[in-house]
């Protein structure tokens, strides 16, 4: 495993592989986890060669999101790209991003301006930034991403489409504890107790989900999953929404229903999300 800090020895890393076959990337903010492990074994069964970006992006975070506070470990980080086998891991400085000064950035508009976009009206700006920076440097064959976050995806699979990237992405799915807390690098600012009251964001879905299938309205769901959230102490709901799974509007008559949820527990604000299919008539 090769681990670069530039654009340039990235690139020169790269193009031996490049030559070889397929080219993965497994974007990433650090703190890795089991999640992260499994688009890292996603990669490592599908391409020839896995690469791991390790860059906690500043354009990410608004004023008061947290970014000094992020959890960073580069050291483990390394640890679990070794021990999941990736080629190479491009570990940058904000200075050789470029991504402080904000000067040029890339915007997908509509599907960043609602759901998680209107809790963060800056947060997908600075994703499709960094995203599109990594990659024109790493140019891969095949983009790996988690369920997780699912606004995320499809907002970055517009921006691939639109700029005509050339880039196939596959989706894993989220991993889960046992109580059907999602894995997240910010579960790490929770302590067991607040680990433990995280788990109603899946409970509530799963409630949610259950309404959806017994054909409640979406109205219904929503409703459902909010008092879910609003019944947990120490949780503090922000949104609970039943959306079309492709535009995050209202959903249609027919077809999957996405069903999105967004809280805060202690010092975390943690997402989550599952579809619901209708009952055939």
């Amino acid at each position: 495993m090769k681990v670069v800090r530039t654009v340039d020895e990235v690139r020169a890393e790269l193009a031996p592989h490049r030559a070889a076959g397929a080219i993965g990337l497994v974007p990433t903010m650090g703190a890795l986890h089991d999640g992260h492990r499994s688009l890292l074994r996603a990669a490592r069964q599908a391409v020839d060669a896995v690469v791991v970006s390790l860059f906690v992006n500043p354009l990410q975070f608004g004023p008061h999101e947290g970014f000094s506070a992020y959890p960073r470990g580069e050291g483990a980080d390394l640890a679990v790209c070794e021990q999941e086998r990736a080629d190479v891991v491009f570990a940058p400085s904000a200075e050789e991003m470029a991504m402080e000064s904000g000067v040029t950035t890339v915007t997908v508009a509509g599907l960043s301006e609602i759901v998680e976009g209107r809790a963060r009206p800056s947060h997908f700006q600075g994703v499709c930034t960094v995203v599109a920076k990594l990659l024109n440097i790493v140019r891969p064959d095949v983009l790996y991403l988690g369920q997780k976050d699912v606004q995320q995806n499809a907002i970055i699979a517009r921006l691939v489409e639109d700029l005509s990237y050339g880039v196939s992405i596959t989706v894993c799915p989220t991993v889960r504890q046992p109580d059907g807390l999602a894995l997240s690098s910010r579960n790490a600012y929770l302590s067991s107790s607040q680990l433990t009251d995280a788990a109603v964001l899946h409970r509530a879905l799963l409630a949610g989900r259950a309404r959806i299938e017994q054909e409640a309205t979406p109205e219904e769901a929503e409703r459902e999953m909010q008092e879910i959230l609003a019944a947990q102490q120490g949780v503090e709901p922000d949104y609970a929404r039943a959306v079309d799974p492709h535009s995050f509007k209202a959903p249609k008559d027919e077809g999957p229903v996405l069903l999105v949820v967004a809280a805060r527990v202690g010092g975390a604000r943690l997402i989550d999300n599952l579809t619901a299919h209708r009952a055939r008539g």
